[in-house]
């Protein structure tokens, strides 16, 4: 007897279209947070040399490309099992609020890629200062 199961298109599409279609690499998990001043957006990068990976800003959208390549040619029918691939991939992440793309930094540490880019000016609280005039 047969069993009927849900359609996941997340999961059944990839493997009716190949995995060509959608690229070698799949796209990197993305935290995005507030810190103060700073948002903060953390990006798994395993793998990935800082020289393999471009960053910018515009329009307040963050995007990240990269290309990850195989340290060796080898002949693919030499393997039993190969699920590390080469590939490359961008993923842009809309900011939730204006930063200032200019003075972003990134860093990369045990395979996380982590931007600081700080927030507008506009954004932060500004003091207003009362004048005071002489009494007639």
């Amino acid at each position: 007897m047969r069993k009927i199961v849900p359609f996941d298109p997340f999961k059944e599409v990839p493997a009716v279209w190949g995995e060509e279609f959608f690229g070698n690499v799949g796209l990197p998990a993305v935290d995005v947070y507030q810190k103060g001043d700073d948002v903060i957006v953390e990006m798994e990068v395993p793998g990935i040399k800082k020289d393999d990976i471009d960053i910018s800003v515009e329009n307040d959208v963050l995007t990240v490309s990269a290309r990850k390549r195989e340290k060796k040619e080898v002949k693919k029918e030499d393997y039993y099992h190969k699920e590390i691939r080469e590939g490359s991939f961008s993923r842009s992440v809309i900011l939730p609020m204006k930063v200032k793309g200019e003075e972003a930094e990134a860093e990369i540490k045990n395979g996380v890629l982590r931007i600081v880019l700080p927030k507008a000016d506009e954004l932060k609280p500004k003091k207003i200062a009362i004048k005071s005039k002489k009494e007639e």
